[in-house]
């Protein structure tokens, strides 16, 4: 007789040293009050006995109702025993949890479970439990090809919506049961973040009037237009020249009084403002001169242009870079910082988990459990600019003219906005289980600290487009 009981969440109460002395009331009353709580139907405590570091152990054991009574206690009751262990009795009494399930595989005979043809394992199963290849060996058709190729996408019960739909609605879920065991009903953190990332960065970069210009091209702009516009600019930059001749004109005039030193004077006909890499003026109906004129490239300035900058930046060097990236035009330019910013935003993820790493040196966690707290981080936050970008592409279609809906369609992307750093707030809260206003302390530091690595990331990958031309 099969028993169906739910699922045993159990509760390790680690005592560093000696037992506080309101601890063991605490247990009694969190065992009865416990039965009170809806979808736990019984729960039992005693003493687990001495750990090899000498620190006694008090266990619970909660029997849950079901697997849907467990994911509401998860975030709801069990999350406030963890908080609430956290604020009363600090680092004395660490908690460690587990989910303990009946195993009710049926054992075949030899002779009934054929072996695994991918790895030799005897089965139990459709499926081989030590690779997970299944036990058929038949070949499928095309039809069930592109249903395995796209059933995680259609199927409404498969990993990727179990994934998907917590990680946009429940900050810290998928980083709690991961670390607490429940990994199976879930894409892997590493696969959920490429996999977000690579349709954010479809989506972000798709253009679809390459679309539409195949299907109704631009008309060719005609010689009244080309010589208009060549006018225009012909006259802005006859403009600018009268500009700088008058500023030049009344600098002399305060020289001549004395008010400005004849090195203003001088700086300013050069054009120099302490010291600059200049790639040469560029002719704007040019698209081949994207950095300039080359043979003007070169580094401009005074002695205040440090030792490392005129090693490295010599005028040779300069016009290397400003030929290669000319070469390489202005589209290509662009793609190439695009390309680079998935590496810039992996590199961040190292960077932030050591972050979270010195703010919770207490926590027993190891780095990479504080790196997958920021990898979920991180594909929720490409989850959240796709659907963004979705819905301002969707209102554009719509009504382009309208303004009902691209105000309404404004105020939802600056609510998903705010709801980013909001989600990381709750996130940490979730995970760590520390109090609001500790929480609030790290969370400010950690905002920072991320902002900056960001910053420095993005600057790194345009560095590094701009110098490997």
């Amino acid at each position: 007789m099969t028993n169906h009981a739910g699922p045993l969440y159990e509760i390790n109460f680690v005592i560093a040293g000696e037992t506080p002395p309101d601890f063991e009331p605490w247990l009694v009353e969190l065992g009865r009050t416990a039965l009170d709580r809806t979808g736990i139907d019984n729960v039992r405590m005693f003493e687990h006995g001495v750990d090899s570091g000498g620190n006694s152990i008090r266990t619970c054991q909660f029997l849950v109702r079901d697997d849907a009574a467990l994911d509401e206690l998860l975030d709801g009751y069990f999350a406030e025993i963890d908080a609430g262990l956290a604020v009363r009795f600090g680092e004395q009494v660490r908690l460690e949890s587990r989910t303990l399930r009946e195993d009710h595989v049926q054992d075949l005979p030899p002779n009934e479970s054929p072996a695994c043809l991918n790895c030799g394992t005897r089965l139990r199963g459709q499926y081989c439990g030590s690779c997970g290849q299944r036990s058929r060996s038949r070949l499928i058709s095309i039809w069930q090809l592109l249903r395995e190729a796209f059933g995680d996408l259609f199927e409404l019960d498969s990993r990727l919506w179990r994934t998907v739909l917590p990680l946009l609605t429940r900050p810290g879920k998928l980083t709690r049961d991961y670390l607490e065991g429940r990994r199976a009903r879930y894409m892997p953190p590493f696969r959920t973040y490429l996999v977000l990332s690579v349709v954010f960065f479809l989506v972000a970069f798709f253009d679809p009037q390459s679309f539409r210009q195949i299907i109704d091209p631009d008309p060719q702009p005609t010689a009244e237009e080309i010589a208009q516009k060549k006018e225009s600019a012909e006259a802005a930059a006859a403009n600018e020249a009268l500009i700088r001749e008058k500023t030049k004109e009344k600098l002399e005039a305060l020289e001549a009084e004395g008010k400005v030193s004849p090195d203003v004077v001088e700086d300013f006909a050069a054009g120099n403002s302490g010291f600059s890499i200049n790639f040469g003026e560029s002719d704007k109906d040019d698209d081949s001169q994207f950095f300039g004129n080359c043979d003007d490239a070169s580094v401009t300035g005074d002695e205040d242009v440090p030792e490392w900058i005129e090693k490295r930046f010599t005028d040779e060097r300069v016009k290397q870079i400003c030929e290669r990236n000319n070469a390489r035009g202005s589209e290509n330019f662009v793609d190439a910082i695009a390309d680079n910013i998935p590496v810039a935003l992996i590199v961040l993820l190292p960077l932030m988990a050591l972050v979270l790493k010195l703010l919770y040196p207490l926590s027993r966690r190891y780095f990479v459990e504080h790196l997958l707290f920021f990898v979920h981080f991180h594909a929720f936050f490409f989850l959240m600019l796709v659907l963004q970008i979705l819905l301002a592409g969707i209102a554009g279609l719509l009504g382009p003219e309208d303004g009902a809906i691209n105000s309404i369609s404004t105020l939802i992307i600056v609510i998903a906005s705010f709801y980013i750093p909001v989600y990381l707030y709750k996130a940490m809260r979730h995970v760590y289980g520390q109090g609001h206003l500790v929480t609030l302390f790290k969370y400010v530091i950690l905002l920072v600290a991320y902002l900056t690595g960001a910053t420095f990331t993005m600057l790194g990958a345009l560095l590094t487009v701009v110098l490997s031309a």
